[in-house]
C-alpha cells in the first residue's frame, strides 16, 4: 500500500481543523492542532505561533515543543527576529542558515542556535490588510522548506487565520448581543419604576422619569439599579415625586414683593 501524497495529508489536516470549527469551537486546541500538523506534514523539525494582542502586542500562543517557546519568548523580548519581521512586514521571511544570520539578528540567532535551530521560516498570518500573528516553522538542519511544502504551509496558514478571524467574530457578535440585552433590560426596568412612581405620586409618566433621572443623579446612583429598588419598593424618592407635577411660577412672578404704584401728581 502506497503511502499518501503531501497532498491527500494535507487534506486531511482540513479536514481535522475544520472540524474544530463547528460549536464548542476551543481556539487554543485548534492553535495547537495546526502547530502539530505542521511538524507532521511539512518536514520541519519544530513549529510555534505568534498572536496579536489588543494593544499591538504579540504574544507565544502555541509552540510543538518547549525549545520553540523558548525562542519565540526571546524574540519577543528582544523584538527581534525573522518572526517579528514577518509581522510587521506582511511577508514571509526565510532565514535558510541562522549561522549566517547573527549580524542582522545579533540577539535572536544566538539564541535559536543555542536551542539547535539553523533555518527558520515566518509566514504572517494575513486577510487582506490585516496580520493578525506568524506561524513559525523551524529546523535544525540550514535548509527552507521545498516549494511543495511552502505552499502547503500558505495554506495551512490562511485556514489558520479565517479560523482565528471567525473565533474573535463569534466572540463579539456575542458580547454586542449581551450588551443590548443588557441595554433592554434596563429599559423594562425604567419603564416598570417609571409606572410605579406615576401610580403612587399620580403624576405622568414622563414626570416620573425626570423625579428618577434626578434623584438618580443628584445621589450619584446608576439609573437602573435605582429603577430596580423603586420596583422593590426599597427606594423612597416620594417627596421628590410629589414635586414632578408643580408648575414653578415664571421668574420674576413669584417670591418678589409687588412694587406699589407711584401716587398719581394732582392737577394743575
Amino acid at each position: 500500500m502506497t503511502a499518501p501524497t503531501l497532498d491527500e495529508r494535507l487534506a486531511q489536516a482540513f479536514v481535522e481543523l475544520a472540524d474544530t470549527l463547528v460549536a464548542g469551537f476551543d481556539l487554543m486546541e485548534f492553535l495547537h492542532t495546526l502547530t502539530e500538523r505542521c511538524v507532521e506534514l511539512l518536514e520541519v523539525d519544530a513549529a510555534g505561533l505568534l498572536l496579536a494582542t489588543d494593544d499591538g502586542g504579540l504574544r507565544t500562543v502555541a509552540a510543538s515543543t518547549e525549545q520553540v517557546r523558548v525562542v519565540e519568548l526571546f524574540q519577543l523580548q528582544t523584538y527581534e527576529g525573522p518572526c517579528i519581521e514577518a509581522y510587521r512586514s506582511g511577508e514571509k521571511v526565510i532565514a535558510g542558515d541562522l549561522q549566517q544570520a547573527t549580524e542582522k539578528w545579533p540577539l535572536f540567532a544566538p539564541a535559536a542556535l543555542k536551542q539547535g535551530f539553523r533555518g527558520v521560516h515566518a509566514i504572517p498570518m494575513r486577510l487582506r490588510d490585516q496580520v493578525i500573528g506568524t506561524l513559525n516553522l523551524f529546523r535544525t538542519a540550514p535548509d527552507g522548506l521545498d516549494q511543495a511544502a511552502a505552499r502547503a504551509a500558505r495554506a495551512l496558514v490562511d485556514v489558520a487565520t479565517i479560523g482565528i478571524l471567525q473565533e474573535r467574530a463569534v466572540r463579539q457578535q456575542e458580547t454586542v448581543a449581551a450588551q443590548l440585552q443588557a441595554a433592554l433590560h434596563s429599559r423594562v426596568m425604567i419603564e416598570q419604576a417609571k409606572g410605579v412612581l406615576a401610580e403612587r405620586n399620580r403624576v405622568t409618566p414622563d414626570q416620573a422619569f425626570l423625579v428618577l433621572r434626578r434623584y438618580a443623579r443628584n445621589h450619584n446612583r446608576p439609573l437602573t439599579a435605582l429603577a430596580a429598588d423603586v420596583i422593590h419598593g426599597t427606594a423612597d424618592i416620594a417627596g421628590s415625586s410629589s414635586q414632578a407635577g408643580t408648575r414653578q411660577p415664571p421668574q420674576g412672578q413669584a417670591g418678589r414683593p409687588t412694587r406699589p404704584e407711584p401716587p398719581a401728581s394732582p392737577p394743575p
